[in-house]
């Protein structure tokens, strides 16, 4: 699919709020309401619009540590691959998984309420999956966050 410049005001428009409707997202972008409501459903059904998602406050829910982990197997193969992916999506504390090339085989994203809360779910609950090697932790301290469109 093309993008054009109406198409990417439309995906500017609706990086910075999802929920405008179509009246509201063509008199932003300088259209008609029937044309912005037909932009938008042609990008969805070229995959370009992949959903909407909600973005919560991860401290305001509890949440006060957030842990990347490197990830290696000590077993290669699409069985050992295959078992870690199954396992690991089921913990809950687990927001991410990344399959990455380079030094660590999978790249996590792991929020707990505080160091304790990190150490029991690393100790008990993925240090305990199948074909888990070497893991190295990073702690957040801050995020900055690039607004825009790519």
């Amino acid at each position: 699919m093309t993008l054009d410049e109406a198409d990417r005001a439309i995906l500017r428009a609706l990086q910075q709020d999802a929920t405008l409707s179509s009246a509201a997202l063509g008199q932003a972008v300088g259209l008609s309401q029937p044309v912005a409501w037909r932009r938008v459903q042609r990008l969805e059904a070229a995959g370009v619009l992949a959903g909407q998602r909600l973005e919560f406050d991860l401290n305001a829910l509890g949440f006060g540590v957030t842990v990347f982990l490197g990830v290696k197997l000590a077993a290669k193969g699409r069985l050992a691959l295959g078992d870690f992916e199954r396992a690991i999506t089921a913990i809950p504390e687990v927001q991410t998984v990344e399959h990455v090339l380079g030094l660590y085989d999978y790249r996590l994203r792991v929020v707990a309420r505080d160091i304790a809360d990190f150490e029991r779910v690393l100790r008990r609950r993925i240090m305990t999956l199948p074909g888990v090697g070497n893991v190295e932790a990073n702690v957040l301290l801050s995020e900055e966050r690039r607004p825009g469109p790519i």
